[in-house]
C-alpha cells in the first residue's frame, strides 16, 4: 500500500467543507463551543477564502425577506418556495431559514460586504427576495469571519484536505476519513459530531462545455458530490435526488440571466422573435395550479422556451439592447442624462459578470458583444445538483425542534443517522436558501450540533480495522498504477486499469444519454432509465480498476467516484417517481403528465451499508396550517 503517513485528528465538532454553509456553522458552533470548552475542526479539500460556490463572487443576495422593514413575512417566502417547486417543499425547513436569514444579511453587512443602497438608505432590490450587492469578494469576506470565529474559539482550520468517506459506527456518525491534496497524508478526523456542508454537484452529466471549453461550468466543477456520498454511504435517508436544476444562462460563459429579468426588465424571445412566455402561455394551463400562480416556477419557464427550440425556432436570446435602451429613453429629452445613463447601464451589464462569472465578460469582449447594441445568445444548461438554489437534492433532515413538524426525530437538521448533520446543498427540499439562507441555515446547525454534543455527545468509537479498510480502499488506486503502468507503452492505454478521465466520460455518456441530459432534450423514460442502471453495474466495477500516477489524479478518482453515487441516486428516483413534474428540469416521455393524485409526496431513497441495497420510499408533503 501506498507509503502515506497518517494524521489523527480528534475534536468535539467536525465541520466538512468552507463554502457558506460551512462558514455559517463555523461561526455559530464557535460561539457555542467556547461558552462550553469544545473545539470546532473545519477541514476543506481547497483555501476557504475561496472555496464553494461562491467563490468567484456574486453580484446579488438571492435570499433576504425584508421582515425588519415590513416587505414580506415568512409564511410569504413558504409560499413562493412551495410554488416554485411544484409543490414538494419542506416548508419547515424553509421556514427556519426564512426566519433566520436576515439577521445573517445583516451581520454580512456589518462584517463589510457592500449592498446597495439608494438615496433613503433602503437596500436596493433586484426583485423581491434580491438585494444587488457589490459581490466579488462576498465569499472572502464571509471565510474570514468563520476563520476568525474558528481561531477565538480555539478551533482548527485544515485546508486542502479532501474528505472521502463517513467513520461508523452502527447507525452514528463519528467521523470521517480523506486525504491531503498536497502531501503524501491521510488524515482521519475522530468527532463527536460531524456536519456535511460539501456543496453539491456538476459534471455527473456531459457539460455543453466540451473540448476547450471543459471544466467551464454554471456551478463549480470542484462541486463534485461529496455531500450526497457521504450521506449516502453513511446510510442516511435521502430526498429529491430526482429534483436537479437547469438553469438558463447565457450560453457558452454561463453567465447570470438574473440581473437582466429582474432588474433591467429584459425579455428572452426565439430566433424569429416570439416572447416564449407570452406565445407559449396556454401551455400553462397543463400545469395547474402552480403554472397559473405567480411566480411562474422556474422549470415551467426553461420548458417553454424549450418548446421553442424544440419547434425549430431557437436559438433563443435575451434582448439586452432592447431593455437598455428602454430605460435610458426615460432621458431622452436631456442629451447629457441620457449619455450618463448610458454609461451606468453598460457599467451594470459589465459589472453583473465581473463580479460573480468573469469568463462570461470575456466571452463578450472576444466576440465584440456590445449589450447595447446587440442581443445575446441564452440556453439551458447541463444539469445540476444544488440543493440551496431552484433544485432540492440532498439528506433528509429532522425539522427545528419548535416547531409542530410531522419530520422531527432529532437535533435540528440531524440526519437520519445520529451525530451527523447536513446544511446548505447537503440538506434537501429546502430550495432557494442560496448564499445567504445557507450560511443562515449554517449557523442553524452549528447551534444544533454544538447542543446534541453537550447533551449526548460521547467519545467516537472509531474502529481500527474499518480505518485500515478504508485506508487501503483510498490508496489503492496509487498501488495499481505502480503495478501496472509498465505493461504498455502508453499508460493511458492499459488492460489493468482506466484512468479518472475515462471513467466521468464514461458516468457523463450515461447519464447525458439515459438520464435526459443535453443532447437528449433533457428527455428521458422508464426503458431509459432502466438501460442507465443496467450501464451503472459495469461502470461501478470499472470503478473498481481505477488507477492514479499521483496525489491530484487521486483526488479526482474520488471526486469521480461520488459523482457516480450522486448520478445513481439520481437515476434511481427518477426511475421510481413516475410522472413529469418539473418539465424544463427532465421530462419523462412515458410519463408526461403531473399526477397530484399519486406523487403530491416526496421520493426518498436510502442505501444499506451492511447490505449494499437501495430502499426507495415516498413521504408525505405537509404545509404549514394556514400557509
Amino acid at each position: 500500500m501506498a507509503n502515506f503517513e497518517t494524521v489523527e485528528v480528534s475534536t468535539d465538532l467536525l465541520i466538512v467543507g468552507a463554502g457558506f454553509a460551512a462558514c455559517g456553522v463555523a461561526t455559530e458552533a464557535a460561539y457555542w463551543a467556547k461558552k462550553n470548552g469544545l473545539k470546532v475542526t473545519m477541514v476543506d479539500k481547497a483555501a476557504t477564502d475561496r472555496s464553494g460556490a461562491v467563490a468567484m463572487g456574486l453580484s446579488a443576495i438571492n435570499q433576504y425577506v425584508g421582515v425588519r422593514d415590513g416587505e414580506n413575512t415568512c409564511e410569504d417566502y413558504v409560499r413562493y418556495v412551495r410554488q416554485d417547486l411544484m409543490g414538494i417543499s419542506r416548508e419547515d425547513l424553509v421556514y427556519n431559514i426564512a426566519r433566520h436569514v436576515d439577521s445573517t444579511v445583516h451581520l454580512f453587512e456589518k462584517w463589510g460586504l457592500k449592498i446597495w443602497t439608494d438615496e433613503e438608505g433602503k437596500y436596493v432590490h433586484e426583485g423581491r427576495w434580491q438585494l444587488m450587492i457589490n459581490g466579488e469578494s462576498y465569499k472572502i469576506i464571509i471565510a474570514e469571519a468563520a476563520k476568525n470565529a474558528l481561531a477565538d474559539a480555539g478551533g482548527e482550520l485544515i485546508e486542502r484536505v479532501f474528505v472521502v468517506d463517513p467513520l461508523m459506527d452502527g447507525n452514528k456518525c463519528v467521523g470521517a476519513i480523506g486525504f491531503s491534496t498536497r502531501e503524501e497524508k491521510l488524515y482521519v478526523f475522530k468527532a463527536k459530531a460531524t456536519v456535511i456542508t460539501a456543496g453539491g454537484a456538476v459534471h455527473v452529466f456531459r457539460p455543453r462545455s466540451v473540448g476547450e471549453g471543459f471544466g467551464r461550468s454554471w456551478y463549480p466543477p470542484f462541486n463534485t458530490g461529496t455531500s450526497a456520498y457521504f450521506t449516502l454511504k453513511a446510510g442516511a435517508e435521502m430526498t429529491c435526488q430526482e429534483v436537479r436544476f437547469i438553469p438558463v444562462r447565457f450560453k457558452d460563459a454561463y453567465g447570470p440571466v438574473g440581473a437582466w429579468f429582474l432588474l433591467f426588465k429584459s425579455r428572452a424571445v426565439s430566433a424569429v422573435g416570439g416572447e416564449y412566455m407570452a406565445v407559449r402561455k396556454e401551455e400553462l394551463n397543463n400545469w395547474a395550479p402552480y403554472g397559473l400562480a405567480k411566480p411562474i416556477p422556474a422549470n415551467l419557464r426553461n420548458y417553454l422556451g424549450m418548446l421553442d427550440v424544440d419547434a425549430g425556432l431557437g436559438p433563443l436570446y435575451m434582448e439586452t439592447s432592447e431593455a437598455i435602451n428602454k430605460i435610458a429613453d426615460e432621458y431622452k429629452e436631456d442629451p447629457k442624462g441620457y449619455k450618463k445613463k448610458m454609461k451606468e447601464l453598460e457599467a451594470e451589464a459589465w459589472e453583473d459578470f465581473l463580479d460573480m462569472t468573469i469568463s462570461q465578460a470575456h466571452l463578450w469582449a472576444a466576440m465584440n458583444v456590445k449589450p447595447e447594441e446587440k442581443h445575446s445568445e441564452i440556453a439551458a444548461c447541463e444539469p445540476y445538483f444544488i440543493g440551496s438554489h431552484s433544485g432540492a437534492s440532498g439528506a433528509w433532515v429532522s425539522g427545528p425542534e419548535d416547531m409542530d413538524t410531522p419530520y422531527k426525530w432529532g437535533y435540528a437538521n440531524m440526519c437520519t443517522v445520529d451525530g451527523l448533520f447536513a446544511a446548505g446543498d447537503a440538506s434537501g427540499a429546502s430550495s432557494h436558501k442560496f448564499s445567504s439562507g445557507s450560511h443562515a441555515e449554517g449557523r442553524i446547525v452549528g447551534k444544533a450540533a454544538i447542543k446534541y454534543i453537550v447533551e449526548k455527545g460521547a467519545e467516537p468509537n472509531v474502529d481500527a480495522a474499518q480505518v485500515d479498510a478504508l485506508k487501503a480502499k483510498i490508496l489503492a488506486p496509487l498501488d495499481r498504477y505502480q503495478e501496472f503502468c509498465k505493461v504498455t507503452t502508453e499508460p493511458s492505454v492499459n488492460p489493468n486499469y482506466l484512468l479518472w478521465r475515462q471513467f466521468m466520460d464514461r458516468l457523463q455518456k450515461i447519464m447525458d444519454e439515459y438520464a435526459g441530459g443535453v443532447t437528449a432534450a433533457f428527455k428521458t423514460s422508464k426503458a431509459l432509465l432502466e438501460r442507465a442502471m443496467e450501464l451503472f453495474v459495469y461502470l461501478r466495477e470499472d470503478s473498481e480498476k481505477l488507477a492514479a500516477e499521483d496525489i491530484y489524479s487521486l483526488e479526482r478518482i474520488w471526486e469521480n467516484v461520488q459523482r457516480m453515487w450522486q448520478g445513481e441516486a439520481h437515476v434511481r428516483t427518477m426511475l421510481f417517481r413516475e410522472e413529469t413534474r418539473w418539465p424544463g428540469y427532465y421530462f419523462r416521455s412515458d410519463t408526461p403528465k403531473m399526477d397530484e393524485d399519486n406523487w403530491h409526496c416526496f421520493a426518498n431513497c436510502k442505501w444499506d451499508p451492511a447490505t449494499g441495497e437501495w430502499e426507495m420510499m415516498k413521504r408525505d408533503v405537509w404545509n404549514i396550517p394556514g400557509v
